[in-house]
């Protein structure tokens, strides 16, 4: 991947307010060079558009709205969700869940299918252009949306959206009740719990929302053994956080078995550097052992091509 590139997409992802279907369809570029966005942001835009129509005619019906709930906030919500998983019929993919081509905006654009992240990015850019609030949530497992209650109107809640499900409104019970089976008993009651019921509604930042599309994209490319790849949004995950240190070691893991001894050493070497600074559990110190011997024997090999 070309570094004039690389950076491209750093300015696009950590600019002031990113604009995220831009970010996503540059992320597409790792499987598909020569990808004109074009094309895709003026999909978008004509969803936008019609959206926005139905969302203005959205007509609130307090007697069957949840209580608690602003029934002009549910009804907008409602026709938004109804346009895109109603009419336009994007769904999640079920049957595919770990397709890379789920983790693509212009595939999902294409197939109406995919993955929570990009189901939910899609949400968000119809939405705003819509002229309705939606933000992520950067929930444990499975990316959500919120659409914020608003100020004006006492004692309302959020309404929590699940895109990959058609847009399904859930409780922040159910949410609690999705994390207590995501993690067994042990964590769930105890410190990792409570930490982890503090993070459970935390607004994800659109940078944020990038990364964690990244690091689903290159998991799916690792058990793939997809490694030109791996790499290459490994750098763009690196472009959008320089101090995610983990990522600088697997860039110099790629690196390694993809035979780039030299790029390996350097990134292994300043991994090495990096994290003995923030101090060591057990575990890290016996991973720093084999990341050591990797960089013994890289300059070993390095020392017998002089």
């Amino acid at each position: 991947m070309k570094s004039q590139f690389v950076r491209s997409f750093g300015h696009a992802a950590l600019s002031p307010d990113p604009d995220l279907a831009i970010a996503a369809l540059m992320i597409a570029r790792v499987e598909y060079p020569a990808l004109d966005a074009g094309p895709y942001l003026d999909r978008l835009d004509r969803y936008g558009d019609e959206a926005r129509t139905r969302v203005a005619e959205a007509v609130a019906s307090p007697g069957n709205t949840p209580p608690q709930v602003d029934p002009e906030r549910y009804a907008r919500v409602l026709a938004l969700n109804d346009y895109l998983f109603g009419e336009l019929r994007f769904a999640g993919n079920e049957t595919a869940y770990e397709d890379p081509r789920n983790s693509f905006l212009n595939e999902v654009l294409d197939r109406r299918t995919g993955i929570p992240i990009t189901l939910a990015l899609l949400y968000m850019e119809v939405a705003r252009r819509a002229g309705l609030h939606v933000e992520g949530i950067n929930f444990p497992g499975h990316f959500l949306l919120r659409s914020p209650a608003p100020r004006s109107v006492p004692y309302s809640e959020d309404l929590i959206i699940d895109a990959y499900h058609g847009g399904a409104l859930l409780s922040k019970e159910a949410c609690r009740e999705r994390v207590r089976r995501l993690f067994d008993s042990d964590v769930s009651r105890g410190r990792g719990g409570a930490l982890m019921e503090a993070r459970l509604f935390v607004h994800a930042t659109k940078p944020e929302i990038l990364a964690r599309m990244l690091l689903n994209l290159k998991h799916t490319y690792v058990k793939m053994h997809s490694f030109p790849q791996a790499r290459d949004v490994t750098e763009l995950l690196l472009a959008v956080n320089p101090s995610a240190i983990n990522e600088l070691r697997d860039r110099g893991l790629m690196a390694y078995r993809l035979k780039d001894f030299s790029a390996a050493l350097r990134d292994l070497q300043t991994y090495l550097q990096l994290s003995t600074r923030s101090g060591l559990d057990d575990d890290e110190r016996a991973e720093h052992k084999q990341i050591w011997e990797h960089v013994k024997a890289l300059r070993r090999r390095m020392a017998s091509l002089n």
